[in-house]
């Protein structure tokens, strides 16, 4: 091991206002995607192991880890604020679990959200009796982790085919996992909640069978697909 990239550790992390990031719980992580142009995503392999009903939203502390080790996991819980989310690059690896019950309970006393993981945990029984403690990740092995590094806490990571800096929102429910830069955190917070009445008022409208699908024809008259008039195109 050399000194250097992978043993970084940053303590000085910008977040949102607190407000806007619990703002975020509102709503649900499809609404969320949709604003963000489907590109903040994480891959839908990445979901809630333990507790799919509660919702998840917190500033990311970010950690690197070689796939199978989680020093730096164990390192994270001295540099997380409470209420941040734990993010876990482990490189989607499919062999060693980088956390498991014990390490999510001493998270749960430190006050941190919850544990996003590109890779695997285990004690999978243990973590789904917390409660209400939410795991993601893309599955789970009883072989654990090594403890020997490298690693690195709050520099740029990858979940989930998204790239995710430190600080930026991380928000999770039953359908997954969507990241939020914090630069951006504010304005698509007051976005969704500026929309919040009539996407309400449209999915209130569909249940009682009250819609029109005139829009559809609307684009693919736009498209040239179909002619205004029905009429097969012309070569």
């Amino acid at each position: 091991m050399t000194p250097g990239p992978g043993f970084r550790i940053r303590t000085d992390v910008d977040r949102p206002p607190a407000d806007v990031i619990a703002g975020f719980a509102e709503f649900e992580t499809c609404e969320i995607s949709d604003l963000l142009n489907r590109l903040y995503t994480a891959d839908a392999a990445i979901q809630n192991l333990t507790c799919p009903d509660v919702r998840l939203a917190g500033a990311a502390c970010t950690v690197k880890v070689f796939p199978g080790d989680n020093l730096m996991v164990h390192k994270s819980l001295d540099i997380a604020a409470p209420g941040d989310v734990v993010v876990v690059d482990a490189g989607s690896s499919a062999r060693n679990a980088v956390l498991g019950d014990l390490i999510s309970m001493k998270a749960r006393h430190r006050g941190i959200a919850g544990f996003v993981v590109d890779g695997l945990v285990r004690d999978l029984p243990a973590l789904q009796r917390l409660g209400d403690f939410p795991v993601f990740a893309r599955g789970h092995t009883p072989m654990g982790p090594l403890h020997r590094g490298p690693g690195e806490i709050n520099h740029p990571v990858c979940i989930g085919g998204v790239a995710v800096a430190p600080g930026d929102v991380i928000v999770g429910d039953g359908n997954g996992v969507v990241v939020v830069p914090a630069a951006c955190a504010a304005e698509i917070l007051a976005t969704l909640r500026a929309r919040a009445q009539a996407v309400a008022a449209y999915s209130d409208a569909v249940a009682r069978g009250e819609f029109s699908n005139d829009w559809v024809d609307a684009t693919l008259a736009a498209g040239a697909l179909v002619p205004p008039n029905g009429a097969a195109a012309s070569a």
